[in-house]
């Protein structure tokens, strides 16, 4: 049986005990903070608009990593 019944449980778990996931999730945190700022501009320049699609981007990367550690540690759970 699953030891988390839900996924925020599985990553306050993660960010509490796994160093890497912990230090994606705050990268990913302080890039929509950027983004956030970023957006809020009223005219943004070409450099501000190169730097939010960049962000965009890393952004999404990390996401992608934390899902594949969740994935892996759901994984090893079930077995």
């Amino acid at each position: 049986m699953n030891q988390f019944s839900t996924t925020e449980e599985l990553k306050a778990y993660l960010l509490a005990e796994n160093p890497q996931f912990r230090d994606l999730a705050n990268e990913h945190r302080q890039f929509e903070e950027r983004l956030g700022q970023l957006a809020a501009l009223s005219y943004p320049n070409d450099d501000e608009l190169v730097e939010e699609k960049s962000l965009k981007k890393r952004k999404l990367l990390i996401k992608d990593q934390m899902e594949s550690i969740l994935a892996q540690y759901r994984h090893q759970e079930s077995s």
